[in-house]
């Protein structure tokens, strides 16, 4: 079998994009595909596609709209690395980087001006998310020169804004109804935010971990010390969200968990820093659609993150991360409110992916565990 596909990196991830209508030519549940095509499982994921890391193993799938409001559907899934498993609870902000890039390089949108808008729904989350596409002279530069936070090399900038981001999973920005709560994990009580813009998120503060706001770079190796905990708190936060029923049936990939301290008064640059995980481990940047909830927690009295930021921003919020500042902006069109943060874009490769099992062979079918 033979799957056309395209390999693009968008913001601090890479992602395979694949067309609808060419996965459903192989005729069976992407539950089963997905893995196979990545080759999981696999912590190496040796023979298939995936980059072995949570930030590579990563798939988007465009759809044709069925409405005249929307350019392009699409769908975000996570593909698990040591499970035969695909997470379809989320979306990835840095993936959805890639959209509108392919759109207009297939053809689905036609330029228009110096810069194109396209607008894209999210079906996992149902979110709109209005993409921002500089096209000079009516066309996509010949060389792209964009840069950003994280990336050695430029691509093509473009801007997410996401429309409403508020309560599109659970129904609710506060999803307790509280700014903030209190969770009992690993034998400590914990002061926590659960915040539902973009992706649900829960924030926990860096000084309950132990770790020193003035110290970011130590960040890291502590919360490796530690996360075994945080993945209680993270679970227990799915149940208090309404996410899932019990602790056990938390996603890998929802809620996020976000570590989040205050800077220095020597580091005049950022508002907070934050250090995000990732399935399990931590973010090498910040996922751009947890950047979303934490935008809004910051704006939010009463939750830990607004307890660091106060109330002085403006109409940006900058972030240390691992891979340095990133900045997003909120905007108000009318009775619209745009949140958003500007990545950048690039193709890296087209392709066919070669699967030299039949999708009804017993590897397929030993794979099934579940249909999509």
């Amino acid at each position: 079998m033979k799957i056309q596909a395209q390999w693009m990196r968008g913001g601090t991830s890479k992602c395979w994009v694949f067309e609808a209508e060419h996965l459903q030519e192989a005729g069976t549940s992407l539950d089963v595909l997905l893995p196979r095509l990545f080759g999981s499982p696999d912590p190496r994921q040796i023979d298939g596609v995936g980059g072995a890391t949570s930030t590579t193993s990563k798939a988007v799938i465009l759809h044709r709209p069925v409405s005249d409001d929307v350019d392009v559907e699409y769908t975000f899934a996570q593909v698990g690395i040591e499970e035969a498993a695909v997470d379809w609870g989320s979306n990835c902000g840095n993936g959805s980087a890639v959209v509108g890039l392919y759109a207009i390089e297939q053809g689905w949108v036609l330029p228009t001006g110096d810069v194109t808008r396209i607008v894209t729904r999210n079906t996992n989350t149902n979110q709109i998310i209005v993409q921002r596409v500089p096209t000079p002279a009516g066309a996509l530069a010949a060389v792209p020169d964009a840069q950003m936070p994280g990336v050695p090399f430029p691509g093509y900038a473009v801007g997410l804004g996401f429309q409403d981001p508020a309560g599109k999973t659970t129904g609710s920005l506060l999803p307790t109804g509280t700014a903030t709560d209190t969770i009992a994990a690993g034998g400590t009580r914990w002061t926590v935010s659960m915040v539902d813009a973009g992706a649900p998120v829960v924030m926990v503060r860096a000084e309950e971990l132990g770790l020193d706001p003035a110290r970011y770079d130590s960040w890291r190796a502590g919360v490796e010390l530690q996360l075994d905990t945080l993945e209680l708190i993270r679970r227990q936060a799915a149940v208090r969200m309404g996410l899932v029923a019990t602790t056990a049936e938390a996603a890998r990939a929802i809620p996020k968990l976000a570590i989040v301290g205050a800077p220095t008064q020597a580091d005049p640059g950022c508002d907070a820093n934050v250090m995000m995980l990732s399935m399990g481990k931590p973010h090498p940047a910040l996922a751009i659609t947890g950047s979303i909830a934490l935008t809004l927690a910051a704006r939010t009295s009463g939750t830990v993150l607004h307890s660091i930021t106060g109330d002085t921003l403006g109409s940006t919020l900058r972030l240390r991360t691992p891979a340095g500042v990133i900045e997003t902006w909120s905007e108000e069109q009318g009775r619209t409110l745009l949140v958003g943060v500007d990545r950048t874009a690039r193709t890296i490769a087209t392709t066919i992916i070669h699967l030299p099992e039949d999708t009804g062979s017993a590897v397929a079918a030993s794979l099934a565990g579940a249909t999509r």
